[in-house]
């Protein structure tokens, strides 16, 4: 017995760090993180591709109702809005998904309660108890890992995957995320998928958890901008530009001096006057010619990063701002 048991554990072992980031992980993952940013115009079409990729809609309904756990009522509210509106025109492909049935727990309160501490000792990965405040320390158990977590539509390790999504997408919570990442592996998923989960959700440009500061508020160009940049002096004269979905600066020339493009984070656009635009992703360098018209800036879907600096500079550079990048010139692009 105690060669088989071992040999089940090592054919678990080896599945778990077998496991890889999946389409349907990545459209939960997307789901959870704009449904805890607010972000209403992304997570509708964030929905969508969830549904088509093989997420149902009952999944959806309880990973944004699990999330007013930790985003609050009106954010999980929102996002069941937006799920109905996109159910208005419900594609043939897109499951339902399990039937919803109510939770046995729900009518027992000790029952609850046990069970919401056998789950918050395992994601813990040892024995919790929150005596500073015992009034969270019920509702944690009780509730959150009792009443939530009994819901049967998703695993806990899809839960966990939803919570890690949705924290990233959230400021002042690194204490929280870190539990929940170690948490995820404590459920079921591996190591390796957690860290690429988190890789995933920084390139899309869903967060902005990479290695380069965010910077202030870039009001001494906002009006050359369509919508909100941030920019960051990072030494050595180089400048981290920041844009928010959406956000692109005017057409504009650069004369006697060339400008350099190093994208790091997230996903954009740089487009010459007359010519295609071309896509932007971490890795992309983009060496703009002295004197050609043109403009950059963030995809629809994704914030974008990159570094800026200019070289070859001559006496009496300047920089000549021009119309900004219309809506109907934009909306093109995909």
């Amino acid at each position: 017995m105690k060669i088989i048991a071992t040999i089940i554990a090592v054919m678990t072992m080896a599945t778990i760090h077998a496991q890889k980031l999946t389409e349907r992980h990545k459209g939960l993952a997307a789901c959870a993180c704009l449904m805890a940013q607010g972000d209403l115009e992304r997570l509708e079409p964030a929905v969508r591709t969830a549904l088509d990729n093989g997420v149902t809609v009952n999944e959806l309904k309880e990973a944004f109702s699990q999330l007013y756990a930790y985003t609050g009522f009106p954010r999980s509210l929102n996002a069941l809005s937006v799920l109905s509106k996109v159910l208005e025109n419900k594609q043939v492909n897109w499951q339902e998904g399990k039937p919803w049935t109510r939770p046995s727990v729900w009518d027992d309160a000790d029952k609850a309660l046990k069970q919401g501490t056998e789950v918050q000792t395992q994601l813990s990965g040892h024995a919790f108890n929150y005596e500073f405040c015992p009034q969270d320390d019920y509702y944690l158990k009780s509730h959150l890992f009792g009443d939530i977590f009994a819901g049967s539509q998703l695993s806990h390790a899809d839960r966990e995957i939803v919570t890690v999504a949705a924290l990233s997408g959230l400021e002042g919570v690194s204490p929280q995320l870190a539990a929940h990442k170690q948490g995820a592996v404590n459920m079921g998923n591996s190591q390796e998928l957690v860290d690429e989960l988190c890789a995933w959700l920084n390139k899309e440009g869903y967060t902005l958890r990479g290695k380069w500061p965010k910077g202030e508020p870039n009001t001494a160009y906002a009006q050359y901008f369509t919508g909100n940049s941030y920019l960051a002096n990072v030494g050595g004269g180089m400048f981290n530009v920041t844009f928010e979905p959406r956000c692109r600066n005017n057409w504009h020339i650069h004369h006697k001096a060339v400008q350099v493009l190093v994208c790091v984070s997230g996903r954009g656009w740089y487009q010459e006057w007359g010519k295609p635009a071309i896509s932007l992703a971490p890795g992309t360098i983009i060496e703009i010619p002295e004197g050609v018209k043109h403009w950059h800036g963030a995809a629809k879907d994704s914030w974008f990063q990159h570094l800026t600096y200019h070289k070859d500079v001559q006496e009496d550079s300047s920089n000549e701002w021009l119309e900004p990048v219309t809506d109907e010139v934009y909306n093109k692009l995909k």
